[in-house]
């Protein structure tokens, strides 16, 4: 899942610190901000280069908020930033959630140290619930601090640098408390379309940056839809009458039939190896219920662009008009679609 992102939040206020977590994390990354550089200062004009025009384009040309994220760099020695625990109910799709000052309930938590993370994952194994455990590449502080870059993105692609740049300007543009599908979901639409356009407008959707960037799209949507087709097998069973014994020996039977479906029709599926590994992971709830989070298994948002015209500023123009009160994709589509 390398292209999912996530939003992190760390208070570090003084009056806000509650507890190790907290500190821990907050002494953690105000030291990575405190080593950060100009960007201007590293020895890669053409990352520089790229840099600014990315943000150029995301903040005049798409209309994200106006910032001064990505214009530090961080110097680290690995290839994350931090390791993020997931949890959910073994017999449902329900989400365990985490509570911090001014951003609300929260379905993770995040770690420096991939240690600590491991150390909540048993804690929570403990009570029961499913658990997950991924590196993320990047994260937003909306706009407490501005947000650095890393030198592992000096490795990415244009389009995958531009979608993580694009991705975490939208969270410090629009922020529903409480509303974390939305708000992951409303950022991974507009980070990968707005990837796309700005590759196409500055190489052409025929250049060798454009096949780079996208050529591995189509599988990746691939593997998503997949994945949905075994959540809604799953969410049939855990909306059934039985009891909770049979659902846990009936989800094993799903999961462990859905890989052995995998492995027969992955060369239908996909032309190269980069998902073959899934037939050997430990999936369960909480691993699922990152699809859940970031696509949207309505299509609501490709189908709602296209309905509106596509066109991404106006898309990203009716997003900054919804509050906090009423449904955000209800104000969205009264956004775009109004007469």
């Amino acid at each position: 899942m390398n292209n999912l992102r996530i939003l992190i939040i760390f208070i570090f206020s003084g009056v806000l610190f509650t507890g190790c977590y907290t500190i821990k994390q907050g002494v953690t990354l105000l030291g990575y901000l405190n080593r950060a550089v100009p960007l201007e200062k590293t020895d890669d004009k053409d990352f520089v280069n790229l840099v600014n025009d990315i943000r150029k384009f995301a903040m005049e040309d798409l209309g994200l908020a106006m910032s001064k994220n990505y214009t530090r760099y961080v110097e680290l020695d690995r290839e994350y930033l931090a390791a993020v625990v997931s949890a959910s109910e073994k017999d449902s799709f329900r989400r365990h959630e985490w509570h911090f000052p001014v951003v609300g309930a929260m379905p993770y938590k995040g770690f420096f140290n991939i240690e600590d993370a491991r150390k909540e994952r048993a804690k929570l194994e403990k009570k029961d619930l499913d658990v997950w455990v991924r590196k993320v590449d990047a994260f937003s502080t909306l706009g407490w601090f501005k947000d650095p870059l890393y030198s592992y993105m000096r490795n990415y692609s244009v389009g995958r640098l531009a979608d993580l740049i694009i991705h975490e300007l939208v969270h410090a543009t629009v922020f529903i408390k409480g509303q974390v599908k939305f708000n992951e979901e409303l950022a991974e639409f507009i980070g990968s379309e707005g990837a796309r356009l700005y590759v196409e407008s500055r190489y052409g959707a025929d250049s060798e940056e454009y096949r780079k960037s996208f050529s591995s799209d189509s599988e990746y949507k691939n593997y998503v839809a997949f994945i949905q087709e075994l959540i809604a097998e799953l969410d049939a069973l855990y909306s059934s009458e039985i009891d909770r014994e049979t659902k846990l020996k009936e989800k094993e039977i799903i999961i462990s039939s859905a890989k052995e479906r995998f492995n027969v029709e992955y060369e239908k599926r996909f032309s190269t190896d980069n998902y073959r590994g899934f037939s050997s992971l430990p999936v369960n709830n909480a691993y699922l219920e990152l699809f859940r989070i970031y696509h949207a298994q309505d299509n609501f948002y490709s189908d709602l662009y296209e309905r509106s015209g596509k066109n991404l500023p106006a898309f990203v123009a009716g997003a900054k008009t919804i509050t906090k009160k009423g449904d955000p994709r209800t104000q969205l589509e009264k956004a775009l679609l109004r007469e």
